[in-house]
Parts: structure tokens; C-alpha cells; sequence
């Protein structure tokens, strides 16, 4: 798998540095976490898979094509992974507080895109939160702050 992850972004983003691979094993785990809120509620429409390609494509500055073959791959890490702590722990060691904030208000996005919030939605939010150890204010606050946007926007 890793070999398979070091030719995508040989391929596509050219590595630059001997750092980058933990880099993209980032990316890796923050797409299987936003795959994993896409299927939490046993259903997946276009709608959550549109918000998670958009999702990544913003968020690490990727082309639809790039961005479409990280998912690919962050699947197949997904479908193996038997806990969320193998992608956590990595997030853990390199981001910052307000980068795991920002990956916990795209799991809320991908959780409100079909205007529901699902119950195991909510759990998976909170679960990736506290193995985040982001603080549970700061939960609350990025909650909010989508449910204000979906509902400002649905107006």
C-alpha cells in the first residue's frame, strides 16, 4: 500500500522532500476519515461524495484527478484499517490544533450535506474529536458554525 501511495504522488505531485511521504500519508488518513463519515449512515448519495472530493481538493490544493485517486486510495487503507487509531495517531504527531479543527468541521460538513445528522454521524464526529484531543468547546464551535452555514445557505 505504501508503495502505491509513494507512485501516486511521485506521479501526480512530485515529491519534494524525504518529509513529504508522512505528508501524504496525512492526506491518505484525513480522506479515509472523511470516507468513513460518508458511510456512516449506511447511506452514500452524490451529494457526500461531491462535498468529500471538494473537500480534499480545497483542502490540499489538488486537481479533481489527483484528488479522485487519494480517495481511491484512501479507501483501500480504510477498507483495511480495523480502528481509526492508525489514522489519528498520525494526525496526532504532525498537525496542529487548529488543523485538526479544520478536519473536524469537514467531517461535520460531510455529515450535514444531506441535512441530516445521523446519529452515528454525530458519534464518529466525537470519537475522531477525542482521539484528536480537540478540545470539546471546539467541537461544539465548528458544529455550529456548519449547522449555521446549511442553514444560512438553505434560506
Amino acid at each position: 500500500m505504501i508503495d502505491k501511495i509513494k507512485m501516486f504522488f511521485n506521479e501526480h505531485m512530485k515529491l519534494s522532500s524525504p518529509n513529504q511521504l508522512s505528508t501524504d500519508s496525512l492526506r491518505v488518513a484525513c480522506a479515509a476519515l472523511l470516507l468513513e463519515m460518508m458511510t456512516m449512515d449506511d447511506r452514500i448519495d452524490s451529494n457526500e461524495q461531491q462535498a468529500v472530493l471538494s473537500l480534499l481538493i480545497d483542502q490540499f490544493s489538488l486537481t479533481p484527478e489527483q484528488a479522485n485517486t487519494l480517495i481511491d486510495l484512501a479507501s483501500q487503507e480504510r477498507d483495511e484499517a480495523t480502528d481509526y487509531f492508525q489514522f489519528t495517531s498520525l494526525i496526532n504527531k504532525q498537525y496542529t490544533l487548529d488543523q485538526k479543527k479544520q478536519l473536524i468541521e469537514s467531517l461535520w460538513k460531510v455529515a450535514y450535506v444531506d441535512g441530516v445528522l445521523d446519529m452515528n454521524e454525530e458519534y464518529l464526529v466525537r470519537k475522531i474529536a477525542d482521539l484528536l484531543y480537540v478540545p470539546h468547546k471546539d467541537l461544539i464551535q465548528t458544529k455550529l458554525r456548519v449547522q449555521d452555514s446549511k442553514n444560512n445557505f438553505s434560506h
